[in-house]
């Protein structure tokens, strides 16, 4: 690979932010846990967390549009799990297929408006991220009479559906494996089938991609619901793992998604991108938030640090690509 490719490559930024971030928390924090197995798998379950999100954020950034409602759908998903199965007595099978066709229909509600309407994806999820996570509280309390539902763990034991969303696995949690699956999976989709390619059209030039026969209507609203089934899919580890669902799940997890994809190199007009980056983008910022517990400085800084490292990456990732142009092939 020339120095041109290497430059050009989404993911070299977020690399470099990973090994520099992981060697300062190593350095600061090696002795107080954050290189033991614990601490290292506490970051990877923080990063998996993000990770579920960003692989599909990635996706649908690329083809040049946003999804701010995944935030809300975690926490609608988890309630449309949790209610028919603690207050309706449904099995627990039923009441996953259920979360997962919820999203489903709302990210093609979303994918259809965008598309039908012209109107920007940013405006249409910013208005659904209002009205999903509005609803899933009103409806949550008017069955319940609370915003929250627990006492879910006794409905798990022998259901067919529950232990692929559940448990540590060779003693690493299930989110981890479920975040390097979905990431090798749109990463082969990005680059090694049609649709990738149609991703990639899409967010460049929509309408040159519509010319040469690239459906791009289909395209989009697919990305939709793919958002849309990773919120729920985390949804569903996360009500398994607690035995709860809450209506506030997932708030402002749909601004640090795209920061991770943003941080990964997926440039927010479009057409440029990887989910590996997402990935690494989703890693770092899993090393900061449990590295700075480490540190013992207070997490509310993290935010702080989650800014830094945004528009540190921007800066990073234009200069590399600036760069790939001026270099020699």
């Amino acid at each position: 690979m020339n120095v041109r490719r290497l430059l050009a490559r989404p993911e070299l930024g977020s690399l470099a932010g990973v090994l520099l971030v992981f060697g300062f928390f190593a350095f600061v924090a090696g002795d107080r846990g954050f290189l033991s197995a614990r601490g290292t798998l506490n970051y990877l379950e923080v990063a998996a967390q993000l990770g579920l999100l960003a692989a599909t954020v990635s996706l649908l950034m690329i083809a040049g549009e946003f999804d701010l409602s995944v935030g809300s759908m975690i926490g609608a998903a988890g309630m449309a799990l949790a209610i028919p199965v603690a207050i309706w007595g449904w099995p627990m099978w039923a009441g996953i297929g259920l979360a997962f066709l919820v999203a489903a229909a709302f990210g093609a509600l979303n994918g259809y408006l965008v598309v039908r309407t012209g109107l920007p994806s940013f405006i249409v999820t910013l208005a659904s991220l209002f009205i999903l996570r509005g609803a899933t509280l009103g409806f949550t309390r008017w069955i319940t009479s609370r915003t929250r539902v627990s006492g879910l763990h006794e409905f798990t034991t022998g259901d067919p559906l529950a232990p692929f969303f559940s448990g540590d696995p060779l003693g690493i949690p299930i989110s981890v494996w479920w975040w390097v699956a979905l990431t090798l999976f749109a990463s082969y989709l990005l680059f090694r089938t049609p649709f990738g390619n149609w991703i990639f059209g899409v967010g460049g030039d929509p309408k040159a991609a519509h010319a040469v026969g690239v459906p791009v209507a289909r395209v989009k609203i697919t990305l939709f619901i793919a958002t849309a089934m990773s919120a729920a899919l985390l949804a569903v580890i996360q009500v398994l793992d607690t035995g709860s669902a809450d209506v506030l799940r997932g708030e402002l997890k749909e601004l640090e998604a795209i920061a991770a994809a943003v941080i990964g190199g997926n440039l927010l007009t479009g057409g440029y991108g990887s989910v590996v980056g997402g990935a690494l983008g989703a890693l770092l910022l899993g090393m900061v938030k449990q590295g700075i517990f480490f540190t013992g400085i207070n997490t509310d800084w993290f935010k702080v640090f989650l800014g830094t490292l945004l528009l540190a990456a921007v800066l990073l990732n234009n200069y590399l690509r600036k760069k790939a142009l001026e270099a020699p092939r």
